[in-house]
C-alpha cells in the first residue's frame, strides 16, 4: 500500500491545480514544518509547499491514483525538503505516519477534486463520452470497478446513491431501467452507453437543460465506486489526530455534499479560520473554469482530538 512510485514522468497532461496562491496563503507556511499533501495528484499545490518550507522541512504525499503519483515525483524532483510519497488514501494517514516514524505533523492539505488527467483518461470511464469500459476507480489496482456495482447493486440501493450523491431528480427512473436492462443482460458496459440509458428514461424535458441528463448520474457512481464520503469522513479524522495543537488543516471540496460534510466537521472538531469559504477570483475563474465549484476552508486544531471520537468517524 505504501511502497514509493518511481519518480518518472506519467507522459500525463498539465493540470491546472486551482486556489494555489490561496491554498498557500492558508497554509500559512514556514521553514521546517512538516506537511501532508493529503491527495497530492501531479503535485501541482504540492510544488509550492516545498518551496516554502525549506530544506528543512518534510513534505508527504499521498494519493490512491499511481498514475498520478508518477508525475509528482516528476515535478517535485530537486526540491529541498525531504519528500515522502505514498500510494496510498489519506484515510490510511495514520498507518502511514507510523511507518514513516512521525507522531505528528503542522499542516495538512487536501483538495477532493479528481484531476482533469483522471476525466481525459479514456481507461478509467468517467466521462459520459466514454466509450471505454466503466471502471471509475481512483485506484485501478484494488476494489470493485462502478461496472461491478451495476451488474450486482440491487434497484433500491442504486436509486439511493442517484438520489443521495446525485442530487439526481429522476433517481427512482434511472435505477429501475438500469435494472430492466441488467435483467435483458443489456447492461450498459460503457460511458457512451450509460449515458444513452439514462437519456432514454429521464422525461425528455430534461434533456433540454445546461448539463448533460447523465451528469448527477456519473458523480453519484464516481462517488459510490470510490467510497468517497466515507472515505473523507475517515480522513478528516485522520488529519485532526495526526495535525500538533496549532496545526492547520485546508480542504478543498467541489460538490456540495463534500463541502457539508467539511464544513460539519471542522465546525464540531476544530477551529474554522474563515467564516465563509474562500473561492476563485475573476481571473482564476476565467482562466480555469474548473475553478467556479472549488471551495476552500481552513481550520486550526486548539485541542487534542478525542482517538476513540475519531475511530468511530471513520467506521460509519
Amino acid at each position: 500500500m505504501t511502497e514509493t512510485p518511481p519518480p518518472e514522468h506519467s507522459g500525463l497532461p498539465p493540470h491546472v491545480s486551482v486556489l494555489s496562491k490561496e491554498v498557500i496563503e492558508a497554509l500559512a507556511l514556514v521553514e521546517g514544518l512538516v506537511v501532508v499533501d493529503a491527495t497530492i495528484g501531479m503535485g501541482g499545490h504540492a510544488r509550492g509547499i516545498a518551496e516554502r518550507i525549506g530544506s528543512g522541512g518534510t513534505l508527504i504525499g499521498l494519493d490512491r491514483d499511481r498514475s498520478a503519483l508518477r508525475c509528482a515525483g516528476a515535478n517535485l524532483t530537486g526540491v529541498a525538503p525531504r519528500v515522502e510519497l505514498r500510494h496510498a488514501s489519506y484515510a490510511d494517514l495514520d498507518e502511514v505516519l507510523r511507518e514513516l516514524g512521525i507522531d505528528s505533523v503542522d499542516r495538512v492539505f487536501a483538495d477532493l477534486g479528481f484531476g482533469s488527467h483522471q476525466m481525459d483518461d479514456p481507461g478509467r470511464g468517467l466521462s459520459f463520452r466514454s466509450s471505454t469500459s466503466l471502471d471509475m476507480r481512483y485506484d485501478q489496482t484494488t476494489g470493485p470497478t462502478a461496472y461491478d456495482l451495476l451488474r450486482i447493486t440491487p434497484e433500491q440501493e442504486l436509486g439511493r446513491w442517484f438520489r443521495e450523491y446525485g442530487e439526481e431528480r429522476f433517481w427512482r427512473r434511472i435505477a429501475r431501467a438500469i435494472c430492466e436492462e441488467r435483467q435483458r443482460q443489456m447492461l450498459p458496459t460503457t460511458g457512451e452507453e450509460l449515458a444513452e440509458l439514462v437519456v432514454r428514461a429521464v422525461p425528455p424535458s430534461a434533456s433540454t437543460g445546461r448539463i448533460h441528463p447523465a451528469t448527477r448520474v456519473f458523480q453519484a457512481l464516481r462517488i459510490a465506486t470510490n467510497r468517497e464520503l466515507e472515505i473523507l469522513e475517515a480522513g478528516l479524522a485522520a488529519a485532526c489526530r495526526a495535525l500538533r495543537v496549532g496545526g492547520r488543516l485546508v480542504v478543498i471540496s467541489f460538490h456540495s455534499l463534500e463541502d457539508r460534510l467539511v464544513k460539519t466537521f471542522l465546525r464540531e472538531r476544530m477551529q474554522p479560520l474563515v467564516k465563509k469559504p474562500v473561492t476563485a477570483g475573476v481571473e482564476e475563474l476565467h482562466a480555469n473554469p474548473r475553478s467556479r465549484s472549488a471551495k476552500l476552508r481552513v481550520a486550526v486544531k486548539t485541542v487534542d482530538s478525542d482517538p476513540q471520537v475519531g475511530r468511530q468517524g471513520a467506521a460509519r
